[in-house]
């Protein structure tokens, strides 16, 4: 059990959305904080997400830099990827699956970590199992100022006939890969399905396909980086599947081998198109979207409903009077990244320590402000698609006035990074205010180009003030100045 049973902040949850708002929350005070981890602390991003995902993804993309670029490509060769080498680099980044160093990093703060599950049972109250979920209590917990709800999320299985019994992948099988399927079938088009795509061609898969119920990859991009990340995989071997579902899915033998392994014989997926296809594929992925992690909670007993969280901007959640319940992260039902969730943390923190210091919450500091329109993503496929704040297609919905611009990224720094770099470039700018309000970017590592478009989101910049943003040359951010000189035709 815990070393007391009062706190004055309770987190459940300890992923990095969590540990920062624990953090923020009792930083240069006297204050205790708790977080309840049942896994491993550090949570989904550095163990099964953001931090394997990348050490999967980042060795393609130096491989191909460096075939693309003369005097280097003679030296590389076509040699594949050391996939042993791969597979110990992305291992090392994951730790091991050993969370000892982050539980170094809470005790250098003050931070106390308790592993077990959690659910609330009153105001301010919190029952702790260190058995798991569903085990008798083992002790209770009582929050001074606030419980923190951090608990992630959790793939969605879709309900199709036979899936689940055949054990398919997800998105932790994916990233913790220990074998890599020759023949693999992908359920989904998003994020998941086409950086998982992605990394499976780059390790040798020989067959990749994705199926897809929509009509594009990324359906809530803009429309052109689907199509670009969607000839990319077909020309890297990929088959993409639009306008088809599966129906029903068979495994011969499944089995649970373990994390990461094959689970099991052949698996046969029989498709809705006219001619009702069966694909046989050694393993299934279901990347089919994330449902907020609510199941346990308690929710009940503070007098909430569902299982669906609703806050405010300050992160508390609606519903429960008090102000002393917060949800942060994808749990909240907001932007679902994790460098989001971070920023919830940080705006939660501060919103409980000024709370319990009876300081007034004056400033932009204390509103997550930026869930509204200035969010900013990455999805590392190759190319990298980089965007922030809405599309034009959101922006028209949400009731503005947009002028759209784009160009090819085609500078003298794009050109000298790789001989065969190719990107696209938009910029949706709202009329009213002449400010930026989304920007999206597709190409050859693009990823770092978009924070600056986030700064003009965010900061509301005037386009006439963006022309003084003068870009080094020659450095692919060259793309601004084409950008804005597009607009001035």
């Amino acid at each position: 059990m815990a070393t007391q049973s009062e706190y004055d902040v309770i987190v459940i949850g300890g992923g990095p959305a969590g540990e920062v708002a624990a953090q923020y929350a009792v930083a240069g005070s006297d204050r205790t904080a708790v977080i309840v981890e049942h896994e491993l602390l550090g949570g989904e991003c550095s163990y099964w997400a953001c931090m394997p995902s990348k050490a999967l993804l980042r060795p393609a993309t130096v491989a191909a830099a460096a075939r693309a670029m003369p005097g280097v490509r003679e030296v590389v060769g076509d040699a594949g990827l050391d996939v042993t080498a791969v597979l110990r680099r992305r291992d090392e980044f994951t730790s091991h699956h050993n969370d000892s160093g982050q539980r170094s990093w809470s005790g250098s703060l003050g931070i106390d970590v308790l592993h077990g599950s959690a659910q609330l049972t009153g105001e301010r109250t919190v029952e702790v199992s260190t058995g798991g979920h569903g085990d008798p209590p083992t002790g209770t917990l009582r929050a001074r100022h606030a419980v923190v709800l951090a608990t992630g999320s959790r793939p969605a299985v879709p309900s199709i006939p036979g899936l689940r019994g055949a054990l398919p992948w997800t998105s932790r099988d994916a990233t913790n890969l220990r074998e890599v399927p020759a023949r693999v079938a992908i359920i989904g088009g998003g994020v998941v399905a086409t950086e998982c795509a992605t990394w499976l061609l780059a390790l040798g898969a020989r067959e990749v396909t994705l199926i897809v119920r929509g009509s594009a990859l990324l359906a809530s991009a803009e429309p052109f980086a689907g199509e670009l990340v969607a000839g990319a995989l077909r020309a890297a071997g990929a088959t993409v599947r639009f306008g088809t579902s599966p129906t029903a899915v068979h495994r011969d033998g499944p089995h649970d081998t373990g994390e990461g392994r094959i689970h099991g014989g052949p698996v046969t997926v029989t498709l809705d198109d006219p001619a009702r296809t069966e694909l046989t594929v050694d393993e299934l992925i279901v990347a089919a979207g994330r449902r907020p992690a609510t199941a346990g909670l308690g929710l009940a007993a503070v007098g909430l409903g569902d299982d669906r969280l609703s806050t405010d901007d300050r992160l508390a959640v609606q519903g429960v009077p008090g102000d002393w319940l917060y949800a942060i992260g994808d749990v909240s039902g907001r932007a679902p990244l994790t460098h989001m969730g971070k920023y919830h943390g940080r705006v939660c923190g501060d919103v409980i320590a000024a709370r319990a210091e009876s300081r007034p919450l004056d400033g932009p500091r204390y509103l997550a402000s930026a869930d509204h329109g200035r969010v900013p993503q990455v999805v590392f496929t190759s190319p990298e698609v980089a965007s922030v704040g809405r599309t034009q297609r959101q922006a028209t919905a949400d009731g503005f006035d947009v002028e759209a611009v784009e160009v090819d990224i085609a500078v003298a720094g794009s050109l000298l990074l790789r001989d065969d770099f190719a990107g696209h470039a938009k910029l949706v700018i709202d009329r009213a205010t002449d400010t930026l309000i989304g920007a999206t970017f597709v190409g050859t590592e693009v990823a770092e180009l978009v924070h600056a478009a986030t700064v003009a989101v965010a900061g509301r910049v005037p386009m006439e003030s963006l022309w003084h943003a003068v870009p080094a040359y020659p450095t692919v951010s060259e793309v601004w100045l084409r950008l804005l000189e597009a607009r001035r035709g």
